[in-house]
């Protein structure tokens, strides 16, 4: 590998808006492979870069750093097909959960009630919410 294609901390960081220090972290926790040093100094690659992008993107999925370690350093393909199928199964969850909660903002963002929580439709959205088992395809809420 040539000098040009590696970067110093500090430039990888900066290429995902990152500190330094969260770099360094990620390395003591075992997701960042120890970079090579070159006069002392920690030097990155390409690879490292992906790893790193790879980390960034497991966070945004929300992945603890425990769960991306885990994943990213799984012996076998069926443990980390596993692994990551529950998380998708949450990831699935959480949309639910936030998809509830886009529906009801966006009626009070069109709500022209003076007290939103007294709106029959806001009630038939938040009851759908607390009850999903009462909310039907059709928008009817079936009465206990």
């Amino acid at each position: 590998m040539k000098s040009s294609d590696s970067m110093r901390i500090g430039e990888l960081a900066e290429r995902f808006d990152l500190a330094p220090h969260v770099l360094r972290h990620w390395e003591s926790m075992g997701l960042l492979t120890p970079a090579e040093r070159v006069n002392g100094r920690r030097r990155y690659t390409r690879d490292h870069a992906i790893r790193v992008m790879t980390i960034i993107r497991a966070k945004a999925a929300g992945m603890s750093l425990d769960q991306i370690r885990d994943v990213l350093t799984v012996s076998g393909g069926a443990e980390r097909r596993e692994l990551l199928r529950r998380h998708h199964a949450e990831l699935e969850r959480r949309l639910r959960e936030i998809s509830a909660s886009k529906a009801l903002i966006e009626h009070l963002m069109r709500c022209t009630a003076d007290d939103f929580t007294r709106c029959p439709d806001y009630r038939r959205l938040a009851e759908g919410a607390i009850d999903p088992g009462s909310h039907h395809g059709d928008g009817c809420v079936v009465s206990p």
